[in-house]
């Protein structure tokens, strides 16, 4: 089954799409949506398996390369970008999709646990940003696209996480603002509760939470990866051409929720399913 996307055929022909954290989740569905709109792909994280699953799922030789790098050593960066350039002689949009946390409250994170998570979370995007910037972008123009997350007003559990994703958010609007005049428009995107294969990462009493999430969203249900995808296809397209420094939610509301407002139950927000590969964790399906 062909991926069931909402934009134009052949939207990105010709052009080379850079994906940190493509062997999975959010990154492995957006690969396979750009793909389908005829981008050329680098994949690049840290497990060669991971990544050769998702290009031999998309199934285009030729047009998928995959790269292992740890994107906080800033040499593996540097040398993984000119490897792209190598490989395909251009890059066009960026989707800095690559992080990481776990669950934990403040009191109880070590300061390894911290750096370990901000430097997942911020470092490396930085410098696969920086890179990508002054190595092609700056001469040519293009499109990144930032993940961050529902941190807004703290991020209580997830506070390292809160803090670097806080911390992107801030880099995404500088970087609009610096890199403008290079034609390279900066973005990010900010998913809520998504019901992806990352979830399966969490400890048990944790996933228990998360099944009780769906009551604490306006639009009463989890996102989709499909959903995430959708919104970094939209800001790398030119039809985002006069969007930079702008953050997507992609979160069902959450934020808008509010204490003095009962958030009545209902089934009335039907979930968009473009890819047909995408299955939702164990732990959320009904026994």
């Amino acid at each position: 089954m062909s991926y069931r996307t909402n934009f134009r055929p052949d939207l990105f022909a010709g052009q080379v799409i850079l994906i940190t954290g493509g062997g999975s989740g959010i990154g492995r569905c957006t690969a396979h949506e750009l793909a389908s709109l005829g981008a050329s792909l680098a994949l690049i994280g840290r497990k060669l398996e991971k990544l050769q699953s998702v290009a031999d799922e998309i199934a285009a030789p030729g047009r998928v390369s995959l790269h292992t790098c740890d994107i906080r050593d800033e040499a593996a960066v540097r040398d993984t970008v000119a490897a792209v350039l190598a490989r395909h002689g251009r890059i066009d949009g960026l989707f800095n999709n690559a992080g990481g946390q776990f669950p934990s409250p403040l009191r109880d994170i070590s300061q390894k646990g911290w750096e370990a998570v901000v430097r997942n979370n911020l470092t490396g995007g930085f410098l696969m940003a920086r890179e990508c910037y002054t190595q092609w972008l700056e001469g040519h123009g293009g499109a990144i696209v930032n993940i961050v997350a529902d941190m807004w007003n703290g991020m209580p559990g997830m506070g390292h996480s809160g803090a670097a994703r806080a911390g992107m958010l801030n880099f995404t609007e500088t970087a609009a603002c610096e890199w403008a005049a290079s034609g390279v428009r900066v973005n990010a995107v900010a998913p809520g509760w998504i019901a992806s294969s990352g979830l399966d990462t969490y400890p048990d009493e944790f996933k228990e939470r998360i099944k009780l999430l769906a009551r604490k969203v306006p639009l009463q249900r989890l996102g989709t990866e499909s959903e995430v995808s959708a919104a970094v296809v939209f800001l790398l397209s030119e039809a985002a051409a006069f969007i930079t420094g702008s953050t997507l939610r992609v979160d069902g509301g959450v934020p808008n929720a509010k204490h003095t407002w009962v958030l009545p139950e209902h089934g009335n927000s039907t979930p968009y399913e473009g890819f047909p590969l995408s299955r939702t964790p164990g732990f959320l399906n009904p026994a």
